[in-house]
């Protein structure tokens, strides 16, 4: 298993090379243990570099999978190492629809992530509920899942395996609730919805 982290080193021209921690999604421990005599955090960040001179875009597009990831941390060498750390969340619910929406969280240096993921999870489990219960669309809880984390945490939402090539004109797919008797055929239920 393991808690996944993504750790970026900045270069010059804001380009940054991406390596791989195993255990650097628990907490922000590895904010502390990478520095400028320990760059790769005593083993705590791998030594193989998953892409080199790539955009912060081109991280959250390609590689920040907010399924699988639990923070990223971003390195400044040429600032005596510093590292700032952010919290991955996953903005939509197990059941496959839009999975690679996800939102950043920085950390300020007194933040306890343990605090933040239990805030989330809750905010997320609640509107979950409210999705089921029929008192929400799915559209309207993410939405106002997004808005929590934009203002409370003044968050950054981004869409894991879109195309940079194209402007972010993400559109959730459409509400069943809010379709007009007929789901559409790429639902992911294979179109065996009600015609």
């Amino acid at each position: 298993m393991g808690h996944r982290a993504l750790v970026a080193y900045e270069r010059p021209g804001h380009l940054y090379d991406l390596r791989y921690s195993h255990w650097g999604g628990q907490d922000c421990s590895l904010r502390d243990a990478i520095t400028a005599d320990t760059p790769l955090a005593d083993g705590g960040v791998a030594d193989s570099v998953l892409a080199d001179s790539i955009t912060r875009d081109r991280i959250l597009a390609d590689h920040l999978d907010p399924c699988v990831h639990e923070m990223l941390y971003i390195v400044s060498p040429t600032d005596d190492y510093s590292v700032t750390a952010s919290v991955v969340c996953w903005l939509e619910w197990g059941d496959g629809r839009d999975a690679g929406r996800g939102a950043l969280i920085s950390l300020e240096s007194d933040d306890n992530v343990s605090r933040i993921r239990t805030w989330f999870r809750a905010t997320k489990t609640v509107l979950g509920d409210c999705i089921e219960m029929g008192a929400l669309s799915r559209r309207a809880a993410r939405t106002y899942l997004e808005a929590r984390v934009c203002e409370d945490y003044d968050g950054t939402i981004y869409t894991h395996g879109r195309s940079l090539d194209e402007p972010d004109a993400y559109e959730p797919r459409r509400d069943r609730l809010l379709a007009d008797d007929a789901w559409d055929a790429d639902d992911g239920l294979g179109g065996v919805g009600p015609r």
